[in-house]
Parts: structure tokens; C-alpha cells; sequence
């Protein structure tokens, strides 16, 4: 089945959602505590975003669950390993999220140039601006990270 142009941005939020999430769960170890309880619940509430608008783009775009790219997951997450060998890993992880948001946002924001079925577009405007305020936390903690 092919995609029209708002399913395949549908479907782009829905992978960097999915993305994000894996991400962050892949690298729970490698953050300091204070740090994963700051984040945490940016992702927990991400998480539910997430189910919702697979359940809504499923009634309402017609879209069935596509798989998850494993071996993209795997590239990035040996990559994100590689680099904290060179730099300090928090900072690392901290910038490959912030990095992850700005995928997220292009993501929703070409979501937006397409009209979207009323149950979808507050969920879709919800998950815009957890983005925002994670990308505001991010910054945060890179400022706070760089000033030691």
C-alpha cells in the first residue's frame, strides 16, 4: 500500500517518537541518576503520545504499524558508544537528544503543513510542545554540563 504525503509525515513522527524513546530506554545505564529523573518523565509522557497517535493515525489516516529499523537503532547506539570514548558520555548522550528533538521537531512541524483530522491535531500539538520544553531542558543541562 502506498502512502500519501500526510501518512508518510505521519509516519515520520511516529518513527521519531519511536526513536527518541528507544533511544533514551537503550541508554538508561549511561545517565547519572539526577539526570535520568529529570528526563524521565519527558519520555514517560512520550510514551503515551506515542500509543495514542498509533491508535489515531490507524482509525483516522488509515495507516497500519510499520516495523522498526533495528539495525539504524544499532548503528546509532554503537556510534553514540564510539563517541563517548573520545568525549564526556553525558555530554554526549545529552547532544544525540538534543539532535533527536531537532529530527522530532522538523517531523512535526512538516506533520502541520497537512490537514489533520481533529482527534489527531491536539495530540500532535501536545507532542510539539513536550518537544519544546524537552529541548529547553536539554539546553539546560548541556549549559550546566559545559560550565564544569
Amino acid at each position: 500500500m502506498f502512502l500519501d504525503n500526510r501518512q508518510v509525515a505521519m509516519d515520520s513522527v511516529l518513527e521519531a517518537l519511536a526513536d527518541s524513546i528507544d533511544y533514551f530506554q537503550d541508554n538508561l545505564e549511561r545517565l547519572r541518576p539526577s539526570l535520568r529523573d529529570r528526563l524521565k518523565p519527558y519520555y514517560t509522557t512520550r510514551l503515551k503520545q506515542l500509543g495514542k497517535l498509533q491508535s489515531l493515525a490507524r482509525s483516522h489516516l488509515k495507516m497500519l504499524p510499520r516495523d522498526a529499523d533495528v539495525e539504524r537503532d544499532d548503528f546509532l547506539w554503537l556510534w553514540s558508544r564510539l563517541k563517548s570514548f573520545v568525549g564526556n558520555d553525558s555530554q554526549v548522550l545529552i547532544n544525540e537528544l538534543l539532535e533527536q528533538e531537532r529530527v522530532l521537531m522538523q517531523a512535526l512541524s512538516t506533520l502541520f503543513t497537512h490537514p489533520l483530522p481533529d482527534p489527531i491535531e491536539p495530540v500532535v500539538e501536545e507532542a510539539m510542545q513536550g518537544c519544546r520544553q524537552l529541548i529547553r531542558e536539554l539546553y539546560a543541562l548541556q549549559k550546566h554540563k559545559s560550565r564544569r
